[in-house]
């Protein structure tokens, strides 16, 4: 299962869910107004997420809430919400917990979190915290990007498939850089829709998403000492997994599985190995795997196709053709070199 950090303070979200079902008493048609038969709140629509919050549908495809403008209502149960659309939240006040699968997002004051289309949120409540919110939130449908060049490269934004816990904190620069953007976006957005609407408005969503990669850039040096430190588990991961277990019976270990281990989402875990590195996670285990395929070799009472099979390999040609991609030698070749 996925889990992305999406969007906003945990009593807003509880509120959002209570304004869907005063909605749906008032006769509001919504597609989030009841529950689906996973227990999950599916909001599809940009125009059903601004019903709930109260706000005003200047675009369907794209809106952009002020948060100290929502009015937000305690509910008292664990929610899921499931959006159809991205959403970008710069969260200015601390507002609850907010829980992806089994892990909890550390977000303090001027904090960016991300999300995806179908990325699922859980919101535990808490009844005593502020309401005095904070922040600006940004949601922008994919239909809009259609035809587009960030249409194209979105999906190489590797921070919207990051967990809550890996989001984006920001200097008081970086934060204003931000609010700038989602200005910009806001002024188009009250403008009459015209043939430049479109142009502008995707122009300035790839600035922002430009600007977010050169802060997590920074952020990825700044945090360097804990990076180190993730790096170093990474590595007694491998050598463990590769000392310990049986590989034809555990398999390789995936980027997915070390990342389960170290806790972090596998697309946070592969940019903050490649940047500190220069390598990424599976280039990693495949030198590892080619290091001990190297010492089994050696064993001529072994056949290749028996030592790839201890290696985890299916088939034997799976097992060659990796080999000779990093060694530039067939197992048999290396055989008899050595």
């Amino acid at each position: 299962m996925s889990f992305i950090q999406i969007t906003v303070c945990c009593n807003t979200f509880t509120g959002f869910v209570k304004r869907i079902e005063m909605a749906t008493k008032k006769g509001v048609s919504l597609h989030s107004k009841e529950k689906n038969m996973e227990n999950i709140y599916d909001i599809k629509h940009i125009s059903e997420y601004n019903t709930a919050f109260g706000v005003e549908t200047f675009h369907p495809l794209v809106s952009v809430i002020n948060l100290s403008e929502a009015t937000p209502q305690n509910f008292d149960e664990v929610t899921r919400i499931r959006l159809g659309f991205y959403s970008i939240s710069l969260k200015e006040t601390h507002c609850g917990n907010i829980k992806y699968g089994r892990n909890y997002y550390d977000y303090q004051n001027g904090t960016i979190i991300f999300s995806a289309p179908e990325q699922i949120l859980t919101v535990e409540p808490n009844m005593e915290t502020q309401t005095n919110y904070k922040g600006m939130t940004l949601l922008f449908h994919q239909d809009i990007l259609r035809g587009t060049a960030l249409g194209h490269n979105i999906k190489n934004y590797s921070f919207f498939s990051y967990e809550v816990f890996e989001a984006l904190h920001l200097s008081e620069q970086e934060k204003q850089t931000v609010l700038d953007c989602i200005s910009k976006i806001s002024i188009e957005l009250k403008r009459p829709i015209d043939k430049h609407s479109k142009t502008l408005i995707v122009a300035n969503i790839e600035l922002l998403l430009g600007y977010c990669v050169r802060f997590y850039d920074r952020q990825f040096i700044t945090r360097s000492d804990t990076n180190k430190d993730i790096l170093i588990r990474f590595e007694n991961l491998l050598n463990g997994y590769f000392e310990k277990e049986d590989l034809s019976e555990a398999g390789i270990p995936t980027v997915k599985y070390c990342a389960d281990q170290l806790h972090l989402s596998a697309n946070y875990l592969g940019d903050l190995i490649k940047k500190e590195t220069g390598k990424s996670p599976l280039e990693h285990i495949q030198f590892k795997l080619i290091n001990l395929a190297k010492e089994k070799i050696f064993d001529q009472s072994k056949t290749l196709s028996q030592i790839a099979y201890e290696l985890g390999f299916k088939h034997t040609q799976h097992f060659s053709r990796l080999f000779k991609s990093e060694t530039g030698y067939t197992p048999n070749e290396y055989r008899h070199l050595n």
